[in-house]
């Protein structure tokens, strides 16, 4: 397969520029010639001063109210107005850290032709390099982010002796002072904004900075040349007649945890620190042979690879071209952005992975926990990155904690509960101060869909220590927290109240729209699929609990899930009018995918219902990018791989830049180049019942091809070959002893293999 997206040219804007990262420091070079710019970010560097305090004094009244005008009234208009009184404070925004600004020295660039220009991002080996002559002299840069070392890596090495001139200069969009920190050191400390006004809301004075809080950074850079002499002033180092230079950057903030204030003292000395700590001489190595150990654990090939810039590429797939190779690569850059975003120690993935450039970014570039927080880490455990979900546990714990004292104050309820939003400091109640829609603002069940997560992550890594420890708690509190909220109706059902079908609203026969009802069919399945979680969790563990036991009586109570007459999936208790009959969000297909309880061959009239609802929710308008990803998914899980196949090729030709990341116009969103990933993996192979099904799903498109390390829930990981479209080659080896049921092909029945932990096996075929 590919593994390298290359252009002919500098990156024309932020957009283009190719991303580097470990987790915490993130960069986008430009791959300018006479001005580089590389873009810089620190995970943990966010808007606000600490965590705040939820000011709602009548919440359990508030949600009286609204369980009387819904149970009692049926009127979800006063309803929905209602929970207007339980918004908290918006959350906080990420933040850009600052700029490294490179630029060359001597005599004015422009005097010189340009040629042979190629940029280009390895993702087998984490390394973007700039090629290019200028005059009689090629010039070679590279850079990357190391995770062994926590430090940004630039060189640039020349064909010719002393050819090498630049000056070196550190900038923030943020108040910040530079200063020198040694003979061939430079430095820069700053604060982020103390207080902020999210992008969509208007104020006189946006962004406010305090120099007493808000959270403090230090960013330092080294040069190390061969060659020539350097110079450092307070405006920057420059470098004269070299024969190479390397530049070594470091960061640090002054982020001590999600629950305390962040400290005071800027922290350029830490930043030194880091980078006092560093074998120049090594951090190539190191870096590349960490990168690989991940990065290797899966592959996907295609047809046959293509060797033509990554833009040509994408603009002959727009014109209607084939290009299986670069489904690949658009595989394989996923994996790539999730190494680079999500590492163990730092914070999860957020809305832009760790990519940003505006301090008043879309949407806050937060954590949006009704499927954006979720996709990012659907690729996480198919293709092999199991340590890359460590900081999306480290976030839901946090929620959790965080939750405890949400759930308590607006519902007067036990365990915790995590709502639409999420920041650093780990806000959890609904945002808005009152004056956000309910629509997406009222979304008391998002911690629950992020629990599931956890026992996903169990069952592909069967890790009962991690199950004890870390999954079954956030689980147990989830349950919690719903069985308290979980009210009779009439019928003696049990409904959720208030529930919402995430970002929808319908339309009462008055005309006007509303969002809360009685529990959704989003909602019932989440809700079912906790209650399993629990009871499987503690089965596997060997708890027999009250928590379980009380689970598995309230799962018969709930809600039958609702089909129309004319056999479609409702998305609601009533067959309301949609406000938009081709929304975005398939919330409430969740049950076929992430979820796992609607399946053609156990639940043939869910499945039936779910196609139905899923064909009049894509016969509209074309469907953005994240929306692209989970149509995939679930046209993947009804065997619909044609159809899957369209909307990826639709996806590619409207909805990325150049580079691949996600573009939908001047709106930067990571989460569909991560759910593009996992989605393409749901084509490949499924594990979500009792039987793995290798190619369950495979485009006409794609004939030959072959994969290798894709994981299947119950610990096992399978190399696969296939040639006009049928299965040549299959091995698997497994975490643990077992027997599994295992089709080699859509159409073939499963047959069962008993495998031993960590002995590979061959896979018959028919």
């Amino acid at each position: 397969m590919s593994h390298e997206l290359w252009f002919r040219s500098p990156a024309p804007d932020w957009f283009e520029a190719l991303p580097i990262g470990n987790g915490h420091l993130g960069g986008k070079v430009f791959g300018r010639v006479g001005d580089e710019r590389i873009a810089l970010n620190l995970d943990d560097v966010w808007s606000g001063d600490g965590p705040r305090t939820l000011q709602v004094t009548d919440g359990p009244a508030v949600l009286a109210d609204v369980r009387r005008l819904l149970l009692e009234e049926g009127d979800q208009l006063a309803a929905t107005e209602r929970t207007r009184a339980l918004q908290g404070p918006l959350v906080e925004s990420y933040q850009p850290l600052g700029d490294l600004l490179i630029t060359s020295a001597g005599d004015d660039v422009t005097q010189y032709d340009v040629t042979q220009y190629r940029r280009s991002l390895d993702l087998r080996t984490g390394v973007v390099a700039v090629e290019y002559t200028r005059g009689e002299v090629r010039f070679r840069r590279e850079t990357f982010v190391s995770a062994p070392d926590q430090v940004l890596v630039w060189t640039i090495t020349a064909d010719s002796p002393g050819a090498v001139d630049l000056t070196v200069g550190l900038t923030s969009q943020h108040p910040a002072q530079t200063s020198v920190v040694d003979s061939n050191t430079i430095g820069l400390v700053g604060r982020a904004p103390a207080d902020l006004t999210i992008e969509y809301r208007t104020s006189p004075d946006p962004i406010r900075y305090d120099d007493q809080r808000g959270t403090g950074f230090g960013v330092v850079v080294r040069a190390f040349p061969v060659g020539g002499t350097i110079a450092t002033g307070v405006h920057g180092m420059s470098v004269t007649g070299a024969d190479a230079v390397t530049l070594v950057l470091s960061a640090a903030s002054t982020f001590q945890g999600w629950s305390v204030r962040p400290g005071q003292e800027l922290p350029l000395r830490e930043a030194v620190r880091i980078l006092d700590a560093v074998a120049v001489d090594k951090l190539r190595q190191r870096h590349v042979e960490d990168h690989i150990s991940l990065y290797d654990r899966a592959e996907l090939t295609l047809g046959t690879v293509v060797d033509l810039p990554t833009d040509e590429r994408v603009r002959a797939v727009g014109a209607g071209g084939n290009d299986p190779d670069l489904a690949g690569l658009v595989f394989g850059f996923g994996r790539y952005l999730l190494m680079a975003s999500s590492r163990p120690g730092t914070q999860a993935a957020n809305l832009q992975g760790i990519w940003n450039e505006d301090r008043r970014p879309m949407w806050a570039s937060d954590w949006t926990n009704n499927i954006n927080t979720q996709m990012n880490y659907w690729l996480t455990d198919v293709t092999g990155l199991r340590e890359c979900f460590d900081p999306f546990v480290d976030l839901l714990e946090g929620l959790a904690e965080s939750g405890r004292e949400t759930a308590r104050i607006l519902y007067d309820a036990p365990g915790w509960v995590s709502h639409h939003n999420a920041d650093i400091w780990r806000a959890t109640w609904p945002v808005g101060d009152g004056g956000d829609d309910p629509v997406w603002a009222m979304a008391a069940t998002c911690g629950v869909w992020l629990s599931a997560h956890l026992m996903e992550h169990y069952r592909f890594h069967p890790d009962l220590e991690y199950l004890r420890d870390k999954a079954y708690p956030v689980l147990a509190g989830a349950a919690e927290f719903v069985l308290s909220m979980l009210v009779a109706d009439r019928e003696g059902r049990l409904q959720f109240i208030p529930s919402t079908a995430p970002e929808h609203h319908f339309v009462l026969p008055s005309g006007q729209k509303a969002s809360v009802d009685l529990t959704t069919t989003y909602d019932i399945w989440l809700i079912r699929e906790l209650f399993g979680n629990v009871v499987e969790a503690e089965t596997a563990l060997g708890l027999t609990s009250e928590l379980a036991a009380r689970c598995q009586a309230a799962v018969v109570r709930l809600p039958e899930i609702p089909i129309t007459p004319d056999g479609r999936l409702m998305e609601w208790p009533t067959d309301w009018q949609p406000s938009e009959f081709d929304h975005r969000h398939q919330s409430h297909l969740y049950g076929l995918y992430p979820g796992a309880e609607i399946d053609a061959i156990r639940t043939p009239d869910w499945a039936s219902a779910a196609r139905e609802a899923l064909a009049v929710r894509t016969s509209g308008r074309e469907p953005g990018g994240w929306t692209s990803a989970w149509l995939i998914a679930l046209w993947g899980r009804l065997s619909e791989p044609e159809k899957a196949a369209s909307v990826l090729r639709d996806y590619v030709s409207r909805l990325v830049s150049d580079n691949l990341f996600h573009r939908d116009g001047d709106i930067f969103q990571i989460d569909a180049n991560f759910g593009m990933t996992g989605a393409i993996a749901e084509l490949l192979i499924q594990s979500h019942t009792d039987v793995i099904r290798l190619l369950p799903a495979l485009p006409a498109e794609w004939p030959d091809g072959s994969f290798r390390g894709l994981r299947a829930r119950g610990g096992l990981s399978f190399d696969v070959t296939w040639a006009d479209g049928r299965i040549t080659a299959a091995s698997v080896i497994s975490d643990v002893d077992g027997q599994f049921q295992i089709a080699t092909g859509a159409a073939n029945e499963p047959a069962t293999v008993t495998l031993t932990a960590g002995k590979r096996a061959n896979l018959s075929l028919p």
